[in-house]
């Protein structure tokens, strides 16, 4: 076995708003695509547009807006209604700077059905010239009640001479930056929208019963007095979904053709059963019907020449290990290395030790890499890797540094790989030698991916999902506490270690912060020693030596602690069969895959396992929400399908995770119609030709064209 194992690595320590349109400079222009404006002024107002994504006509027109405002109606003072936003036109009849406490502009607006006051806290000199006495303006506001009367607070005003028309369409509110006004918006996408031209995109079968792109855009920038306003702000207008369809079929297309790329490449084939049937044979359990299927993608995907790109996800305690081990053994049997990588050292120590059970018995060598190693150790690991006297290395993000080298590296799998970068993942999979052929790559997730999402964001991977969990595995009971009970709550720790048991306590700091007021874990530590004297109470925490992070888990796990205090670093790779009681403090604090994988740490042995939320008292409707979707379900995938409904892909993924553009416009659960059929679109619309792919990818993919040479 080469270089250091976890446990003998373990003695040491190691300005002003500008209605200028942003121009980007002149060049040639692609016939099949419209043209960027030329830049003509200086650099800051590009820049400002720059940060809101919008460098060119096309972003313009795909920058839509936020909601609208209705000032194609002007309502008599007479008939406005408090609580209502509501426009008015009139003459100036009174207009004065009075102090009532505070400095105000006072103005009072007269249409001969009767006056209404409009109240300013802030203005500047120039509107007292706007807003004097015998001017007529228009101003619109949320009506409320004042002590003298009906009054608009801060109302949007413009003047209203003799002859003034009255808006045709609804005036759209678009997301901006510091530096650009709402005008300067609207009238660069209004130059734009006159410039550009668009070419059909969408298949027949897909554009049918929508309306063209053009006349979508031109709907959503400038919407008629008469639309059903609902439709445009639930998105479910026909303007809408054009817009939608477009931008999921753009990116289906583009992780379809990743997918394609990707099965041009080739890997060498690991098609030699008979180490993984004898890890099977020699295993004290029986694979799941669940675990039997995936195995056997996995395995006929191993057989192959085209790289194996499969993520495996299944819930908390479903299995997953067992699979790499399979995965492992095949690759090592039919001749090649494998690595396998996970975030933390304690996750890559936990299958250090499971793999360390399983396969050196058949003749594998295994090595470990972290960075808590000693610089000798590293060498030494890393020359076994390199020389390929070792068949399996097992570490952290150490794996993919510079240094390190595989002779003949078959398989690369990646735990939890929704916590490493894209390229990280990347970096793992080209550490084979040989050019021009790539490992095979398996990448597993304990936080479940609803089908929706993986069908957008994961389109050019093959999913694998265990969904059933092995027998034996005891239902966890799950309890919410108010903290004016925690007292009672230490008492049932107590309770649980004198029946033999051993117990979480999880908090989400490591030391008091004044930011957010939270029992920190070393508060929590040194509270649980004091009242639980006659116990052995551990803590451990991300920021603790790794040395010592695995020492006290080592005695967690031995039973020689039996009370541990921890951040989120056990939420993972922990697995101690007589621990049946997890607390966790402040869980309104926590994600909900926190949460649930959290849990998953107890339930592990035979004994009935609690796990128990303890709560600030009062609880947010938002923080009483998620709880309550923990209460009520134990199901991963169940837990993650609403979390996606509370947060949306963007924060569910993470930018990191996706490796893909996240989506702007589309939504997964009420869109769910319109990915399926741009799923189903895309694979034809590559074969009939790139034409339409490449106008879909320069306008909602820029930068990726490249997908399409061939």
């Amino acid at each position: 076995m080469a270089g250091a194992s976890p446990d003998a690595a373990r003695a040491r320590r190691p300005a002003k708003a500008d209605a200028r349109e942003p121009r980007a400079a002149a060049k040639a222009a692609d016939p099949r695509e419209p043209r960027a404006p030329a830049k003509k002024a200086g650099e800051g107002e590009h820049a400002r547009f720059a940060r809101l994504g919008i460098r060119n006509d096309i972003d313009l027109a795909l920058h839509l807006p936020m909601r609208y405002v209705d000032e194609t109606r002007v309502v008599p003072v007479v008939q406005l209604v408090p609580g209502d936003e509501m426009q008015v036109e009139g003459t100036i009849r009174r207009s004065e700077v009075v102090a009532r406490g505070r400095r105000m502009l006072v103005v009072e607006l007269d249409d001969d059905t009767g006056s209404v006051v409009l109240r300013f806290f802030n203005f500047y000199g120039s509107q007292l010239k706007q807003l004097a006495v015998g001017n007529r303006i228009r101003a619109r506001g949320t009506v409320r009640g004042g002590l003298l009367g009906l009054e608009l607070i801060h109302p949007t005003y413009r003047a209203a001479g003799e002859g003034a028309t009255l808006p045709g369409t609804l005036t759209p509110v678009y997301p901006t930056a510091a530096g650009i006004s709402q005008y300067a918006v609207r009238s660069a996408i209004r130059r734009a929208l006159a410039r550009l031209s668009w070419p059909e995109a969408l298949p027949p079968e897909l554009a049918r019963g929508l309306p063209p792109l053009g006349e979508a855009l031109a709907l959503l920038h400038a919407p008629p007095p008469d639309v059903d306003l609902h439709a445009l702000e639930d998105r479910s207008h026909p303007a809408w979904r054009r817009i939608v369809m477009e931008e999921l079929l753009a990116q289906q297309v583009s992780l379809r053709r990743a997918r394609e790329l990707r099965d041009a490449q080739r890997a060498v084939p690991l098609p030699e059963p008979v180490l993984a049937h004898r890890l099977l044979e020699t295993l004290p359990f029986v694979l799941t019907g669940a675990q039997q299927r995936v195995w056997a993608q996995v395995e006929r995907d191993l057989s192959q020449q085209v790289p194996m790109h499969r993520l495996l996800q299944g819930d908390v305690g479903s299995g997953k290990t067992v699979i790499a081990a399979l995965a492992a053994a095949q690759a090592v049997g039919s001749g090649h290395q494998v690595a396998l990588m996970a975030p933390t050292e304690i996750l890559a120590e936990q299958h250090y030790r499971k793999l360390s059970q399983w396969l050196p018995p058949l003749g594998v060598r295994i090595a470990w890499l972290s960075g808590s190693l000693k610089e000798s150790e590293k060498r030494a690991a890393r020359a076994a890797c390199a020389a390929g006297t070792v068949e399996l290395a097992i570490g952290t993000h150490a794996l993919i540094e510079d240094k390190v080298e595989f002779e003949r590296l078959g398989l690369a799998v990646v735990d939890e790989q929704h916590r490493f970068g894209v390229g990280q993942r990347l970096a793992l999979r080209g550490k084979r030698a040989d050019a021009g052929l790539l490992p095979h790559q398996l990448m597993m997730s304990a936080t479940p991916i609803p089908r929706t999402l993986a069908m957008t964001y994961y389109a050019d991977l093959d999913v694998s999902v265990i969904d059933e969990l092995p027998p034996g595995r005891t239902p966890i009971r799950t309890k919410l506490v108010s903290d004016r009970r925690r007292d009672e709550v230490i008492e049932r720790v107590r309770a649980a270690v004198e029946s033999g048991r051993q117990a979480y306590w999880v908090c989400p700091l490591i030391e008091e912060s004044e930011a957010l007021d939270l029992q920190s874990a070393m508060d929590s530590h040194e509270e649980l020693r004091h009242v639980l004297a006659d116990l052995r109470v551990g803590l451990v925490h991300g920021r603790l030596p790794p040395a010592d992070k695995a020492a006290v888990m080592d005695e967690f796990v031995a039973g020689r602690i039996d009370v541990l205090v921890a951040t989120t670093v056990i939420e993972v790779g922990v697995d101690v069969p007589n621990a049946s009681l997890m607390v966790i403090e402040h869980a309104e604090r926590f994600g909900l895959a926190q949460l649930h994988q959290l849990r998953g740490r107890v339930g592990r042995g035979e004994a009935a396992s609690v796990c128990i939320l303890i709560y600030r008292h009062p609880l947010s409707p938002t923080a009483r929400e998620r709880l309550k979707i923990v209460y009520e379900s134990s199901d991963g995938f169940e837990i993650a399908r609403r979390d996606l409904q509370l947060r949306g892909p963007g924060e569910f993924l993470g930018a990191r995770q996706s490796g893909v553009p996240l989506l702007r416009f589309a939504d997964l659960e009420r869109d769910a119609d319109l990915v399926e059929r741009a799923r189903d679109a895309a694979p034809a619309l590559l074969a009939a030709g790139l034409e339409q792919a490449r106008v879909l990818m320069a306008r909602w993919l820029p930068g990726r064209e490249n997908y399409l040479e061939v």
